[in-house]
């Protein structure tokens, strides 16, 4: 599958919901969906799986053909934000396993589907 960021945007803004994240909101769809989203977009189109670190917590995104992709970042910015933007970004590689722990496996698999659906 070939990455078109502007098509995976998209597509992502359909396909998360409370099913792939308790955080999802209507007003915030990306609230929450870091995590999962990286593991799932690692995992269909190949790359790394980045993070930055906010004080208590990792904020995870990738790099794709060599250029940081961050498609949760509009969460920093629409109403229910729980963090700002980072001011910068760390880059720490990492894997999709780390990125995964915590998360509920079915909340992978929904997300992993509902892409699917919407990029089809």
């Amino acid at each position: 599958m070939i990455f078109n960021e502007d098509q995976v945007r998209a597509a992502l803004e359909k396909a998360w919901s409370l099913e792939t994240a308790k955080q999802w909101s209507r007003e915030n769809p990306a609230n929450g969906q870091c995590n999962v989203t990286s593991a799932v977009i690692h995992d269909l189109f190949g790359g790394e799986v980045l993070r930055t670190r906010y004080p208590t917590v990792w904020h995870y995104y990738n790099r794709i053909d060599g250029r940081r992709c961050d498609l949760t970042d509009s969460q920093f910015v629409r109403p229910g934000a729980r963090f700002p933007a980072p001011d910068s970004y760390d880059d720490e590689v990492t894997d999709r396993d780390t990125a995964m722990r915590g998360i509920p496996q079915s909340e992978y698999d929904a997300l992993k589907s509902a892409l699917l659906d919407e990029l089809s």
